[in-house]
């Protein structure tokens, strides 16, 4: 089995961003265990089959995933060397949804709260991203699957870095939307819908790029417990997915 490790230049970069405030015994290693928490975001298998003899003890990784998940760790990983990248020239905006399995069910709060919805493709969670022109992920935003593109991106988009144009596809075509963007500083270029009376400007050269953000969400989901959610929680799930985006993109 290809077991994953991150090098030391990765951990490096991490290094810096986590917990410091440890007491009591001295924790395990943050470098082993880190590697086999994405080991098992990779796999796709459960915590307790990683393979003790290359990481260590199963309890000390999904207690230390678990625990940092709830004080944002992860997320705030993500957020830092995200943010390193200095500001984006194109900003461009998308979802993808993903089933849940039914192991996911129930979490505290109903499905509401942990980001399960109904939609065609069953229980699903819908992932909305924001990414630069290369792909490189900034921010995301779970939702259920059955909620609209153009009312999860207004969440999404009071985050908008600053830019000087959005990129996005129809399901985000809607003054409300245009005039956000407009107001943050940005030009969106967004293909009108057809019923639209008024054809705003649009520029298919420029919406080449576009597709840079489906291919994040293809290599986001080579993760297979990304591809499938099977964490009870949206605060567990979105840890992983900030994760996974880190490893694939800011290390």
């Amino acid at each position: 089995m290809d077991h994953f490790w991150l090098t030391d230049e990765q951990f490096a970069k991490i290094a810096p961003h986590l917990p410091t405030d440890t007491r009591g015994k001295e924790r395990v290693d943050d470098q082993r265990v880190i590697s086999e928490i994405v080991h098992v975001l990779k796999s796709g298998g459960r915590w307790a089959d990683a393979p003790r003899e290359v990481y260590g003890p199963k309890k000390t990784l999904y207690n230390r995933f678990v625990r940092w998940a709830a004080k944002d760790v992860w997320v705030g990983l993500f957020e830092t060397l995200a943010q390193s990248g200095g500001p984006p020239a194109q900003v461009l905006i998308d979802s993808s949804a993903v089933k849940a399995h039914r192991c996911a069910s129930g979490g505290k709060g109903g499905k509401q709260n942990q980001a399960i919805g109904r939609s065609r493709g069953g229980r699903t969670t819908k992932i909305h991203a924001l990414t630069d022109r290369l792909g490189r992920p900034l921010v995301f935003l779970l939702t259920g699957g059955q909620v609209a593109d153009c009312r999860a991106g207004a969440l999404l988009l009071e985050h908008l870095p600053a830019c000087s144009i959005l990129l996005a596809d129809k399901g985000y075509d809607s003054d409300a939307i245009r005039r956000q963007i407009e107001a943050s500083g940005a030009a969106p270029n967004i293909p009108p819908k057809a019923n639209r009376r008024w054809k705003p400007c649009f520029s298919p050269v420029l919406y080449r790029g576009r597709n840079a953000i489906e291919r994040m969400f293809g290599r986001l989901k080579d993760f297979r417990r990304i591809a499938t959610r099977y964490d009870r929680l949206a605060t567990n799930y979105l840890a992983a997915v900030c994760l996974a985006a880190t490893v694939s993109y800011w290390l």
